[in-house]
């Protein structure tokens, strides 16, 4: 037979055809000019993820089967039991936090030896601080209202009914990432929380962190009573397992996607259930002539510099005419000591003679790393409509002191979320006090913004009566 396998600790199978001739033995037949025999054990031949397409789509189809029964059981589960695990695999995530940084330093270490984009490496380091995030995002989704089960809008109908909204689970999410191991405790927690089972999909880039802190969540979900099946984390890094995750319409009732735009745009092109997503983080801060500079000089600083590589970052500034030669002079200091590449229209320019020119394409860019485009606009409305043409409707803010263009700039510019005299950096579930967020979406349907517990639940309709009937 033949099989593709798939190394976790690689970012890519190295081997593409593996052929085997006997019991214990085979040839590999793509990664040397000559046959070479590998010798294997068929008892851990999992550890290595060998698996051919048929082998692949079984796996896949047991995980669905699995979290769909696991998926009545916790819609089921009281507000007691799923906090008690949410407890245990904050717990767990804190007491092994050396473990996690000695899984994620294996990572990090393959992520650099094949060369991986600098914002990708970004996204895929956990630090001490960043794993007592994790734990202290569990703990802030133990601390909310459980919104299972919650009635809203319940009211009398003249024939004596009452009729009002219950919120329900959504049934199994699966969630599709790349790096970000911090999403594996983060999607775990909201959606167990939420009375959904999760089937998650991480990165091969990030294979030993995720395998950790699912270790973790197993923990959590043991010590509640609750099945481990309640969250799964997909064994093998063959990409064909998320083209089956897509598509399994009966097993899976949503797919969040959470990675580059050619991740999101694959998802969104096969899938076959819903998908709750963004593409792009183009980010503005727009700061008008009413700003307050020292103020407006660190929110555009911070926006930018903090990290390069979220989708929360300023991709874009755009400065009021009327204030730009008081500002752009000390705040372009700031970006040029940073090591931040400026590229700017025209009118910038000759304030800032060292800054590239902007081509329109800078416009759209989502750069993830320390470039930054800046264009000087004649006011509110010019600001707007750039980020009307030009923006992704994830996330923008405006620094002004003036009451009137502030609400406006809320009203009118159309995104998931928009700010007024802060950092595009809060665009951010745990900031949002959500406890931890399963992604951000710019869609209109359904969920919008960061979307923690509520956007991971629906509502339907109940209807109490005492005999009424329709006439």
């Amino acid at each position: 037979m033949r099989y593709l396998l798939s190394i976790p600790s690689l970012h890519e199978p190295i081997i593409t055809e593996f052929t085997q001739t006997s019991a214990n033995a085979g040839e590999i037949r793509t990664i040397c000019n000559k046959p070479l025999v590998l010798y294997y054990n068929p008892a851990i031949t999992n550890r290595f993820n060998l698996m051919n397409t048929t082998d692949i789509k079984s796996y896949m189809q047991s995980v669905g089967q699995q979290a769909r029964a696991a998926s009545r059981l916790v819609a089921k589960a009281d507000t007691v039991a799923k906090n008690t695990a949410l407890t245990a695999m904050a717990d767990a995530i804190r007491r092994d936090e050396t473990l996690l940084l000695a899984a994620n330093a294996k990572d990090l270490d393959n992520a650099r030896a094949k060369g991986l984009e600098a914002s990708m490496i970004d996204r895929l380091t956990l630090s001490p601080k960043g794993v007592a995030t994790m734990a202290e995002g569990l703990l802030q989704i133990a601390g909310l209202p459980d919104p299972v089960g919650e009635i809203s809008g319940l009211n009398y109908r003249p024939s004596g009914i009452q009729v009002g909204k219950m919120r329900v689970p959504l049934g199994v999410v699966g969630i599709i990432y790349e790096a970000r191991p911090n999403v594996t405790a983060d999607a775990a927690g909201l959606c167990l929380k939420a009375g959904n089972a999760a089937i998650l999909r991480g990165g091969s880039e990030a294979i030993h962190s995720n395998q950790g802190i699912a270790a973790c969540v197993k923990e959590g979900l043991r010590a509640a009573g609750l099945p481990e099946t309640a969250v799964q984390v997909i064994e093998t890094t063959d990409r064909a397992a998320v083209g089956e995750l897509v598509t399994m319409k009966d097993y899976v009732d949503v797919i969040v996607p959470r990675g580059g735009k050619g991740l999101i745009e694959r998802i969104t092109n096969e899938a076959r259930v819903p998908v709750i997503k963004h593409l792009d983080g183009v980010c503005h801060v727009y700061i008008d002539d009413q700003a307050d500079i020292g103020k407006a000089i660190k929110i555009a600083d911070h926006a930018k510099t903090q990290r390069y590589g979220t989708c929360n970052t300023m991709e874009t500034l755009l400065v009021h005419q009327g204030i730009a030669p008081q500002i752009l002079p000390e705040l372009c200091k700031i970006y040029f000591d940073k090591g931040v590449e400026l590229r700017g229209d025209e009118t910038s320019r000759r304030i800032i003679p060292q800054m590239n020119a902007a081509t329109e394409q800078d416009w759209y860019e989502e750069y993830l790393a320390p470039i930054l485009s800046i264009r000087i606009v004649d006011g509110l409305d010019q600001a707007i409509d750039h980020i009307a043409q030009y923006g992704s409707q994830h996330t923008d803010a405006i620094v002004t002191e003036n009451y009137t263009r502030a609400r406006r700039f809320l009203r009118e510019v159309d995104s998931s979320s928009v700010m007024v005299n802060t950092t595009t950096r809060f665009a951010d579930g745990f900031e949002y006090g959500l406890g931890a967020e399963i992604g951000i979406s710019t869609d209109k349907i359904h969920a919008r913004g960061p979307v923690g517990l509520e956007g991971l639940t629906s509502q339907k309709y109940i209807v109490l009566g005492d005999g009424q009937l329709r006439k």
